[in-house]
């Protein structure tokens, strides 16, 4: 009888590749937000501490009185976005586990990199598309929770709109045009995307006086960032399933 070499690794294995894949796209996130994203980051404070001096408000402070100064912030940058990628990665990597029985045969870690470009549609892009990231100088403390809530249910909703994109693309049928069950697809993404973005409520806190270029400059590296986390997560674990898969055809493979 011959050797099923195909057969799926345990999940140990996957899970492993997938902590190793996010925690190594998390250092690459952390190393293009220092280097993008500080540097707004520092002229946000600076406006901040600016507006703070001039006009004294209860609960202010000073960025370099806080628990935890701005260098150790800078340090704690990639230990922060190095164990979050390693979460995400072993997320990714138990989806793909469970999602196994969907997968042909054959899979190297392609359907890993479908439900990491999944991921960053759905708990990125989509909510970043309604709540855009701010930098420190915006905001009205007051409602931080409230904005917080919002920003997670919108993550939420995002990946509902991704599977319903997926249902859409499956419930046209494998028979359809290629073009016919990507248009189910769209649909079905934008239907529960265009209802999650009138329900929701919206924020309106950025001060009119607070400079444009600088507060787009800050939240594309955000964006940016999180596009570096999840293609590095998705391009790594399809790299690492991909090796692993030969490594088991090769052992598996009779002696002549």
């Amino acid at each position: 009888m011959p050797l099923n070499t195909t057969a799926a690794p345990p999940f140990l294995a996957v899970l492993v590749r997938g902590l190793l894949a996010g925690l190594i796209a998390g250092l690459l996130a952390g190393a293009f937000a220092y280097v993008a994203g500080e540097p707004h980051v520092e002229a946000a404070i600076a406006i901040e501490e600016a507006a703070t001096h001039a006009e004294p408000a209860a609960g202010a402070h000073d960025h370099e009185d806080a628990l935890v100064g701005r260098s150790g912030q800078r340090g704690g940058l990639f230990l922060a976005t190095g164990l979050f990628g390693a979460a995400m990665g072993g997320l990714l990597a138990t989806a793909y586990v469970l999602l196994s029985r969907r997968r042909r045969g054959d899979d190297d870690g392609r359907s890993g990199l479908l439900l990491a470009g999944g991921a960053l549609l759905g708990a990125v892009i989509v909510p970043f598309v309604k709540y855009p990231a701010n930098p420190p100088a915006v905001g009205d403390p007051a409602t931080i929770n409230q904005r917080t809530v919002t920003y997670l249910l919108m993550v939420v909703l995002g990946l509902v709109a991704v599977w319903a994109g997926s249902l859409g693309y499956r419930s046209v049928g494998a028979q359809a045009p290629t073009w016919l069950r990507a248009a189910g697809a769209t649909g079905g993404f934008l239907l529960v995307t265009a209802v999650s973005y009138v329900v929701m409520p919206s924020f309106q806190e950025v001060p009119a006086d607070f400079p444009a270029t600088l507060l787009w400059s800050f939240r594309l590296a955000s964006l940016g960032t999180q596009v570096v986390l999840w293609t590095g997560i998705g391009l790594l674990f399809a790299a690492l399933m991909h090796h692993e898969r030969r490594r088991r055809a090769g052992t598996a493979l009779p002696s002549t």
